[in-house]
């Protein structure tokens, strides 16, 4: 009944952070990385600037050959060019569809779809353009796409480049830049490869465009799901003086929400000519100064509210980094006030991206170094690391899953699985290899708990779904 209770206290509320966190290398080799997301199962996809999506294997490993090559299509010469945003389809493992941002070679945004060849690569000539946006200079051209729970894709925009935005066009609603737009890629409409949700909140309005879902955005370079709540998170990158976290539930994203650039960067004003009133904007959660305090910030990288298993000190905070000052940011919220820290500098990476794999896990880019490291809590004890590193696969599992237990499996005790319920569905308690076996054939499909408990009464909880 204790381990039962513990379960439930991790999935009603947030648990205190910790600010102590340490970055583990997981990957290295990498080209410019720029985007990280997973298909479904234990990998990570990482988009490289120049145009290579490349496979990162559990282990940290890096398969040999590309998933996809679009370099020829791919321009990557300034300095927010190239391909910039991932996201695989809700049904990516039946369909074998994915999609992707990119500048091509004209300088334009194209937003694209692709289809798998096999687990590995992907088919480059089945590209299926689904919109073009022209850009008017080379920077500030967003780039971060994501699919919400409902079914649709969220592409963000910038505001077309230069400085102070001349063209007022995050404002402007009869154009696509400086927004988050929301398509339906199952569906063509009006002779486009897609359609419009109907709920898309500009649907009707002859003044703008019916992509719109939300506008108002200087660059939002990176932006996400909390994957519990469905809240947006967009980290949107300042002019000279201030970076901001946006954050909206569902229900007011609907409302087609102005998050205030160019009138506003940050809380502060920057030109407010030609503005709605200031109670018709959305205003961050939290913003930051360039100078405020400690190094030198410029460019926020936004990232995930932390929703995994093997770090419950870091259960809902926010992670976010600098990419001037190589600080990462961890962003929470105590009775209803957001307040952040910054972490020591890690030179020479220039933080890109963060990305969240199949367990809620959270991994952060460096651009410079090309490496790939794993977010984890400095504050656990050496059992509980153990623990974290014991791997389940295939994730999603059919008939069974295996655990490998790496060096550990004679410190293992018990694994236990949970249904979303709480209720015990099944335990194992002998482990003589490195390599235990589990059947799932008598579970019902969905998403169930591991939880791993060694022999000192310690416990990890990793998710696991059975299809």
């Amino acid at each position: 009944m204790k381990k039962l209770t513990s379960l439930v206290i991790l999935f009603s509320f947030s648990i205190g952070f910790a600010q102590d966190i340490e970055i583990e290398t997981f990957a290295t080799g990498l080209s410019n990385p720029v985007n990280i997301k997973h298909s479904g199962d234990n990998r990570l996809f990482v988009a490289e600037r120049s145009g290579y999506i490349q496979i990162i294997n559990q282990e940290g490993t890096i398969n040999s050959t590309p998933f996809l090559d679009i370099d020829v299509n791919v321009t990557d010469n300034g300095g927010e060019q190239g391909l910039l945003g991932l996201a695989f389809h809700p049904n990516y493992a039946s369909n074998g569809y994915f999609y992707v941002n990119y500048i091509n070679n004209a300088g334009d945004t194209v937003i694209s779809r692709f289809t798998r060849s096999d687990s590995n690569t992907a088919d480059s000539s089945s590209e299926l353009i689904l919109m073009t946006i022209s850009q008017p200079y080379i920077n500030h051209n967003g780039g971060d796409m994501a699919f919400g729970n409902d079914g649709y894709l969220y592409i963000a925009t910038g505001d077309g480049g230069s400085g102070g935005d001349p063209g007022n066009r995050a404002q402007d609603l009869s154009t696509l830049l400086g927004k988050m737009l929301r398509i339906d890629v199952d569906n063509t409409s009006g002779g486009n490869n897609y359609a419009i949700p109907a709920t898309n909140p500009f649907v009707g309005d002859a003044t703008a465009l019916d992509e719109i879902w939300s506008y108002g955005l200087r660059n939002p370079w990176k932006f996400s799901f909390d994957s519990l709540t469905n809240d947006i998170w967009i980290a949107d990158v300042g002019q000279n003086e201030y970076e901001e976290i946006n954050m909206v539930t569902p229900s007011a994203s609907a409302l087609g929400v102005n998050y205030g650039w160019r009138c506003y960067e940050g809380n502060s004003t920057y030109n407010t000519a030609d503005c709605p009133p200031m109670a018709e904007m959305t205003f961050p959660v939290a913003e930051y100064g360039h100078t405020s305090s400690g190094a030198f910030k410029c460019s926020i990288t936004g990232g995930y509210i932390y929703r995994g298993s093997a770090q419950p000190n870091l259960y809902g905070v926010y992670f976010f980094a600098d990419y001037c000052s190589n600080e990462i940011g961890i962003l929470s919220n105590n009775e209803g006030t957001w307040s952040y820290t910054f972490t020591e500098q890690y030179s020479g990476n220039g933080w890109s991206c963060f990305g969240e794999d199949v367990n809620g896990e959270l991994y952060v880019a460096g651009l410079s170094s090309g490496t790939i490291y794993k977010i984890i809590d400095a504050n656990l004890s050496v059992d509980e690391h153990q623990l974290s590193d014991i791997k389940l696969y295939p994730n999603p599992a059919n008939e069974s899953f295996t655990i490998d237990l790496l060096q550990f499996y004679s410190s293992l005790n018990s694994v236990h699985l949970f249904n979303m319920q709480g209720k015990l569905v099944k335990s194992v308690n002998e482990f003589d290899n490195q390599l235990t076996t589990i059947s799932t054939k008598e579970l019902s499909n969905g998403l169930y708990l591991v939880q791993l408990v060694n022999n000192n009464g310690q416990t990890q909880f990793k998710k696991l779904i059975v299809n």
